[in-house]
């Protein structure tokens, strides 16, 4: 039995499809540069291969939440540029600053202290400015600009800061046509303009997140930031599927059962016995359950592809499985039972696992826990993107490299 094989559950994570979508979407913003949002571990797919492998296919910039996730891919051998956006007061300023890592700013605090730390380590911190046009979550609000970019002129005049960017975020893209679309990008662009009136010179001006990669063009400025869309899932489901708008889900999410055994009907299934069987049957465990990202919510209503066929998670999903009525198939122990994937062989999507959740794709891959393993396949480059193409809509498998890892990159 191969390793692979032998595996309880493992995350499959297809580097060549990331790359794909890389290119994809740079296509998508051409004339703008793109950054690959690696935050979350690469909304749990694993961040440094997935750096890397953005990086092969043209991703000029990364992108992290903390400072932390910034400063591990730096541990980790990944130069080039790294913004990240997260900060509290007294976080490692000193170490991204030494790092070279453009650090977010969105108030006056958060300037001093950057600027502190460049005084401390005598080099220039590099910063981006970022700006509340209407998402009310993090960014400098409007009427507190001029005072922001007045203060950040005086630092980088000083020599202790460069301002490297300005930018903001959109609260909703997903929603194409939504009014506070257009109102968000006209606040961008005076606030744009009033720091270069006052003398800001920016490398990169961005408020384009995935789906106003996707959808809005006019968003793109100088750099778009490109997260969920580039590990193949779509960011507006009622907009478009992935390959609607040209992506390939990169995890394929799958266990090996467990156990197959016989029921009789009235039988009790998981706790609270939420689900009887109808009749004389046959169940399958799945070893996977909420502690490995599984959500709960989807109880009853998860769906498995089991021996050519989708079934349905029955009764409880638990801390470690969930069980699945088979129906009377006798499929072997140690059988793939696929929660989520691409799609090539009729698995279920992670969009069908965020409906029967009532949730976003965006939680269902990031939640998937450290007890399962990544498998990094296609991980050398591959020019033309197709990780060999045999896979592609086939359910056939081309050659491939491959590594096993834990979700925080420590080899197995």
């Amino acid at each position: 039995m191969n390793e692979t094989a032998s595996l309880r559950a493992r995350a499959e994570i297809d580097l060549a499809a990331l790359r794909a979508n890389v290119r994809a979407l740079r296509e998508r913003a051409a004339g703008a540069q793109l950054m690959a949002v690696v935050k979350s571990d690469a909304y749990g797919h694993g961040a440094v291969p997935c750096a890397r492998a953005a990086r092969e296919a043209g991703a000029t910039w990364l992108g992290t939440a903390t400072p932390q996730e910034a400063l591990a891919l730096r541990a980790a051998g990944i130069d080039g540029r790294i913004m990240c956006w997260l900060w509290t007061p007294g976080g490692p300023w000193r170490e991204a600053v030494e790092a070279g890592i453009d650090v977010s700013v969105s108030d006056l605090w958060a300037l001093r202290e950057a600027a502190g730390a460049a005084a401390a380590t005598g080099r220039t911190a590099r910063v981006q400015l970022k700006a509340d046009t209407g998402l009310g979550r993090s960014g400098c609000q409007p009427a507190d600009w001029p005072h922001l970019v007045a203060e950040a002129r005086e630092a980088e005049r000083s020599g202790l800061v460069r301002i490297t960017g300005l930018w903001s975020h959109f609260a909703c893209a997903d929603e194409p046509g939504h009014p506070s679309i257009a109102a968000q990008l006209a606040v961008f662009r005076d606030l744009v303009a009033h720091a270069e009136k006052e003398g800001v010179e920016p490398e990169v001006r961005h408020l384009a997140n995935s789906p106003a990669t996707l959808t809005l063009p006019e968003s793109h400025f100088d750099l778009v930031r490109t997260g969920i869309a580039m590990y193949g899932v779509s960011p507006s489901p009622e907009v478009g599927t992935p390959a609607d708008f040209g992506l390939r889900p990169v995890m394929t999410l799958a266990a090996s059962l467990a156990l197959v055994k016989d029921a009789p009907a009235g039988h009790g299934v998981s706790y609270g016995h939420h689900y009887v069987t109808p009749a004389e049957t046959t169940l399958g465990l799945v070893p996977l359950g909420y502690a490995d990202g599984v959500p709960r919510h989807a109880s009853g209503r998860g769906p498995v592809l089991i021996g050519g066929k989708v079934r349905t998670a029955a009764g409880r999903i638990a801390m470690d499985q969930f069980v699945v009525d088979l129906g009377g198939d006798r499929p072997e122990a140690g059988a793939d039972a696929v929660l989520f994937g691409p799609g090539d062989r009729g698995e279920p999507s992670v969009q069908d696992w965020a409906e029967a959740a009532g949730t976003i794709g965006y939680e269902i891959v990031t939640r998937i826990g450290v007890r399962v393993p990544r498998v990094y396949v296609n991980g050398a480059d591959d020019p033309d993107g197709t990780g060999g193409g045999a896979e592609r809509g086939t359910g056939a498998r081309p050659a491939r490299t491959q590594d096993h890892e834990t979700a925080g990159g420590v080899k197995r």
